[in-house]
């Protein structure tokens, strides 16, 4: 936690329980390992109902959450904006640190073996966070559409899967978005788009090698966890096909809790996986990890032997 204050403000009687509300959510999650938005946090609210759906109280529940953490009641730590972050170089202190460096970050192709290849796919970038843990976990890239994907990521992901497919692999992408009518056509996109791809590159028969899966959100979930319902968007040129079928609610992703987003996701790729040669692709990076860790634990004997043996410019 990192309470700090910049300001004193005083809070209405509602206000403080507001934001005791808030806190117990954040602390909630924070024990499973999750970092919230502000958005997952107003949905929070609104699933419990702490606080109506509507745009005026997703407003004031962010203008509220940004005073308590500059008044040190809410903690800066907790929530993240994960569309924004300062980039910049790796740098070391030494040749030793560098080597240690990559023992500690070397990581071999888990998946090379595997007979398939998967990656997950979401709909939204404030999503990356809860996603990111699972992928990490089990060595599966993943890639933020931020809506409809473009035209150039949507070619590059064809021309890197086509020549997974050539190479004997099958290809899963799991593909997770809003149950609303641009969500749900979004699935259908990413589909043909990528067979075109795909099947002008691939020379080889690729219908049973590839296939998009849309994990969530489906009516199924929606029915099973009760997320709450927004107006689905009447100017959005897929409505009418959408009310035909669902009618006039829609349901967004970041709505889920966490941990059933994060367990759809594990289930998924673990689906697909051969355990076995998993297994065995992480004995050889452990392997290689403690050879490179051995060389950063001994980087000044071999630097003292060289500069003994070959002078300083070497």
């Amino acid at each position: 936690m990192t309470l700090i204050a910049y300001e004193h403000k005083q809070f209405s009687r509602a206000s403080e329980a507001k934001i005791e509300q808030a806190n117990a959510i954040i602390a909630e999650y924070q024990a499973q390992g999750f970092s919230l938005t502000l958005r997952q946090l107003y949905y929070q609210h609104v699933a419990r109902g702490l606080i109506p759906n509507t745009l005026q109280s997703y407003k004031s529940l962010g203008n509220l959450i940004n005073d308590a953490r500059m008044a040190g009641r809410v903690s800066w730590t907790a929530i993240e904006d994960r569309t924004r972050f300062l980039r910049a170089l790796s740098s070391w202190n030494s040749p030793e640190d560098v080597v240690q460096a990559a023992a500690d970050d070397y990581h071999e192709n888990w998946w090379r073996d595997q007979p398939v290849h998967s990656e997950v796919w979401i709909e939204k970038d404030a999503l990356v966070g809860v996603f990111e843990g699972v992928c990490n976990d089990l060595d599966v890239p993943l890639f933020s559409c931020r809506g409809y994907a473009s035209a150039s990521e949507v070619w590059l992901a064809g021309m890197r899967l086509q020549r997974k497919i050539r190479s004997g692999k099958r290809v899963v992408i799991f593909h997770f978005g809003d149950h609303d009518p641009s969500g749900l056509d979004m699935t259908r996109d990413i589909t043909d788009r990528l067979i075109t791809f795909i099947s002008h590159h691939a020379r080889v028969a690729y219908p049973d090698r590839f296939n998009v899966e849309r994990v969530a959100l489906t009516m199924d979930q929606v029915n099973q966890y009760g997320p709450p319902p927004n107006p689905a968007k009447t100017t959005d040129s897929r409505f009418e096909d959408y009310q035909r079928e669902y009618g006039d609610d829609s349901w967004e992703l970041d709505a889920l809790e966490p941990q059933v987003l994060a367990d759809l996701v594990r289930s998924s790729i673990e689906g697909v996986v051969d355990s076995d040669l998993m297994e065995a692709a992480q004995e050889e990076e452990r392997k290689a990890k403690r050879l490179l860790a051995l060389a950063a634990t001994n980087w000044y004997d071999v630097a003292e032997y060289l500069r003994d043996n070959h002078g300083d410019d070497e």
